[in-house]
């Protein structure tokens, strides 16, 4: 079973012609590619997945996939709070 989680995008640069961003899951950043949602700036939730950001969502979507993946017991909901 693959999982996308949502994140924040605390900032973005391009490094060798790729647009990458640190992006937020929570109390943990992660480098993730930022080049399939090239409308996605800091500040802004996006969806990722094995190191790509593949969507761009809005911060109640990105509350409520936190609160789903608690409910089911995969993570800490208070960590992983937006």
């Amino acid at each position: 079973m693959c999982l996308a989680i949502p994140g924040q995008i605390v900032d973005a640069e391009t490094i060798d012609g790729n647009r990458v961003g640190r992006v937020r899951f929570g109390g943990i950043t992660r480098q993730a590619f930022l080049d399939f949602v090239p409308e996605a700036q800091p500040g802004d939730y996006v969806i990722v997945h094995v190191g790509f950001a593949i969507s761009k969502v809005d911060e109640e979507e990105a509350r409520q996939t936190y609160a789903y993946l608690a409910q089911a017991g995969l993570l800490d909901e208070e960590e992983f709070a937006p």
